[in-house]
């Protein structure tokens, strides 16, 4: 970017809100997935929406590349800025906007942490069901990009469950607002359609998010086994009894050892897998259901099973699953997480797979993954200082997301495509697929210029949505602010 260019931006932010030294923009350069970066050519701090809209449409207007970030907790690279682009980071963007207990709703800015919702609810007994294993510092706005789920999506579903309502500028600076406050809507499923678009499609300024009521009470298991194919069994015998979990989630050796050296989580010593099983609701009910499911863990091979009998001890458990994927860093200097996804029934399956290509390539592999849908997240340890060792742990990764694909998964189940999996989408879709993406995100970003790069291979817009057109038809569809 031509620095005449680069000083228009002065006329927008003052300048300990401009960044433009190297030091100021190394924070910027990667994000959860470290093992690539992108230096950008600047960095703004907007405190307002106006300033965003404003970017947006300087970018528009200059063709200079953007991304929008948040926290920087993407692992597949999501966050990675466009090199020599704008980076807009929206952690300033942190304003909640309207609180309705009435209506279970609250509208949030786009740089909230997720944490945060739940606690500005708390009073009203309600609370905001999506919770990743960053919720302490991930944003909703990258929730909403990525399609987050968390530890109890297996109950309640991803982020696209619980927004009702998007306020955005898009690529070429127009600004709309995307469904409302209502579980009821007329037309198309617009939320959804930008719900998971990684950052292609704009910038998301305000959401209108789904509150669900607190649950009563909770009743929280750890269960330990000696063998990964127990654990998996386990998981099968409580899903075919017809009980829903609020959280189903499956531990390994390797991440047990990580987590027990950085929180203490009081994990046993030597286990092969532990699965941590949580059912959530009204006292009575989740009583009954208690007890059926105590009734299928002495059916099991459990080897020790530890019962929280109280809120610290349920958050102990839940610590050490919650760290584990920073706590794997106490195993490794280097690792790159993978976000497969494989039918439930195939788990087993999938896991013995994943250990012997672990064996093959004599790399680590730490399994921490949501149960309950099949959703894997090994942790593949090298160390980056060998030559070699990141080819060598990619190409392992890549054997497991084609793993997934042949078992017939998916490459993602939340952490997105990003940079990292995008040479793996032709693998899961037709190239006609892959046509229909590249030409719906053309028509959202003529120019090309919204977090590009990411998601979808190639990068070149379509010589048929060269004219200027819109995504969606415009009358009575998008609102424009």
């Amino acid at each position: 970017m031509k620095i005449p260019v680069i000083e228009d931006l002065k006329s927008i932010y003052p300048p300990d809100r401009l960044l433009l030294q190297s030091a100021q923009l190394a924070p910027y350069e990667s994000d959860g997935l470290t093992c690539f970066r992108s230096k950008p050519a600047a960095v703004v701090l907007p405190e307002t929406q106006k300033e965003v809209i404003k970017t947006v449409r300087w970018c528009y207007e200059n063709s200079v590349p953007f991304s929008a970030r948040g926290s920087g907790t993407s692992l597949s690279g999501g966050a990675i800025p466009v090199k020599n682009g704008l980076v807009i980071a929206l952690n300033r963007l942190n304003r909640i906007v309207r609180i309705d207990p009435q209506e279970r709703t609250i509208t949030v800015e786009s740089g909230v942490v997720n944490l945060k919702v739940s606690e500005a609810v708390l009073s009203h007994n309600l609370c905001y069901a999506p919770d990743p294993s960053s919720q302490p510092i991930c944003t909703i706005g990258g929730n909403l990009a990525f399609n987050s789920g968390g530890a109890h999506c297996l109950k309640y579903g991803m982020t696209s469950n619980h927004v009702l309502g998007i306020k955005a500028v898009l690529p070429d600076g127009e600004v709309v607002q995307l469904g409302g406050q209502s579980l009821e809507t007329v037309g198309p499923d617009l939320t959804g359609f930008y719900c998971g678009s990684e950052g292609l499609f704009g910038v998301a300024l305000e959401v209108v998010l789904r509150l669900i009521p607190k649950p009563e009470f909770f009743r929280t298991m750890m269960v330990a086994y000696d063998a990964m194919e127990a654990a998996g069994n386990a998981v099968t015998r409580i899903v075919s009894s017809g009980l829903l979990p609020g959280a189903l989630e499956i531990m390994d050796g390797l991440a047990i050892t990580a987590a027990e050296a950085a929180v203490d989580a009081g994990y046993p010593k030597g286990a092969a897998a532990i699965l941590i099983v949580e059912l959530d609701g009204e006292k009575d009910a989740v009583e009954s259901d208690f007890k059926r499911l105590k009734t299928l863990i002495e059916e099991t091979a459990a080897t020790t099973v530890k019962v929280a009998q109280n809120d610290a001890e349920r958050i102990k458990i839940w610590k050490g699953r919650k760290s584990a994927f920073s706590a794997v860093g106490r195993l490794s200097s280097d690792f790159i997480v993978q976000d497969g996804v494989v039918p439930r029934a195939r788990l087993g399956e999938a896991l013995a797979e994943i250990d012997k290509l672990s064996k093959i390539y004599n790399l680590r592999v730490a399994n921490v993954f949501h149960a309950g849908d099949g959703n894997l997240h090994p942790l593949i340890l090298f160390d980056g200082r060998e030559e070699g060792a990141l080819h060598k742990a990619e190409e392992l990764a890549g054997k497991i997301i084609k793993l997934c694909i042949r078992m017939g998964g998916s490459i993602t189940g939340e952490h997105g495509v990003g940079l990292e999996k995008k040479a793996y989408l032709p693998e899961m879709f037709s190239a006609q697929d892959i046509r229909v993406m590249e030409h719906v995100r053309s028509r959202m970003d003529p120019k090309m210029i919204s977090n590009s790069d990411k998601m979808i291979p190639g990068g070149e817009a379509p010589a048929l949505v060269s004219q200027g057109l819109h995504p969606l038809e415009k009358q009575g569809i998008l609102s424009r602010e």
